[in-house]
């Protein structure tokens, strides 16, 4: 059976594994602590979305509902955890600035295409499951990527704090990540037509997640295009008759994409207003190189 796992961020420097990522992060205090509150929001929201899918299921299966809860308990944990940590360290714990993951990711599933329990539950199982896999699998990347960061950087009482509390969450999760993958290949293995689903659901939804991924992360000049082509990625593991009307809905919003506006006016605002020199030497520059990325897609895809 497929196994499928994140992509790296695609951003203004070439792909950027996780390590990448938060070895930058890590370095600045400010946007080191937005980040640790974008764990503590998912961790938070995933205890609402996992307990309306608890609801729809309507106590069937019995045991996929037992599970499910144990879920919510581990992920109020670490939401707690998180919160403890950064009221700690003097941090923000309101809703983080800029888009959110799981918001990217809610706007780009396709509701109406997802099956409801009652109509085929084995459907909307597999569809959930694999929906939940491919974040968890994202969220340990970074966790694990995050930790590695830490591990390089100063060991100051603060980093140690922030590494221990990680620590702690990255084996439930990766827990979390077992668990979704052995749900996955026991429906799978129920039949020829079963295993297809699941295979065909696995790629739906890891499209989704690098959409989602990418538009929470790449602000740079161009990023509407790029979502756009992420569109079309996703759109590519619809059924043909479902894509027309998946592109259209969404088409709009990705062009206009005005959350990512004002996720772009607050970045440079904040960039601006901590070091305006930096701001034109470096801030700039990666700012404007997003343009290239598209024009160097183009190219590569003429000479295909």
């Amino acid at each position: 059976m497929t196994v499928v796992y994140p992509r790296k961020l695609q951003s203004s420097f070439g792909a950027m594994s996780a390590r990448d990522v938060l070895t930058q992060v890590v370095r600045d205090r400010d946007v080191h602590l937005i980040t640790l509150n974008r764990y503590r929001y998912s961790e938070q929201r995933s205890c609402k979305d996992l307990t309306d899918l608890i609801e729809q299921l309507d106590g069937q299966p019995a045991s996929l509902v037992r599970d499910l809860s144990r879920h919510v308990s581990d992920e109020a944990r670490h939401a707690m955890w998180l919160t403890d940590l950064l009221t700690d360290l003097g941090a923000p714990v309101g809703t983080p600035p800029g888009s959110s993951y799981i918001e990217e990711f809610e706007k780009l599933l396709d509701r109406e295409q997802i099956s409801e329990p009652t109509t085929d539950l084995d459907d909307f199982v597999i569809s959930s499951l694999a929906a939940i896999n491919v974040t968890e699998k994202r969220g340990c990347e970074y966790f694990s990527g995050h930790i590695y960061a830490l591990k390089q950087a100063p060991q100051t009482e603060e980093n140690v704090k922030i590494r221990e509390t990680i620590e702690r969450i990255l084996p439930e999760e990766a827990g979390h990540v077992r668990w979704g993958n052995r749900l996955l290949a026991q429906l799978a293995d129920k039949s020829p037509e079963h295993r297809l689903k699941v295979e065909v659901a696995k790629r739906k939804y890891a499209a989704i997640e690098q959409a989602a991924f990418e538009g929470g992360m790449d602000i740079t000049l161009g990023a509407e295009l790029r979502r756009v082509g992420n569109l079309l990625d996703i759109a590519n593991n619809l059924p043909v008759w479902q894509r027309p009307q998946y592109l259209m809905e969404r088409l709009p919003n990705a062009l206009l994409a005005p959350d990512l506006q004002r996720t772009r006016m607050d970045v440079i605002q904040r960039a601006w207003q901590r070091d305006p020199q930096a701001f034109v030497e470096k801030f700039i520059p990666m700012f404007l190189n997003g343009v290239n990325r598209n024009q160097d897609k183009m190219n590569r895809k003429a000479s295909a």
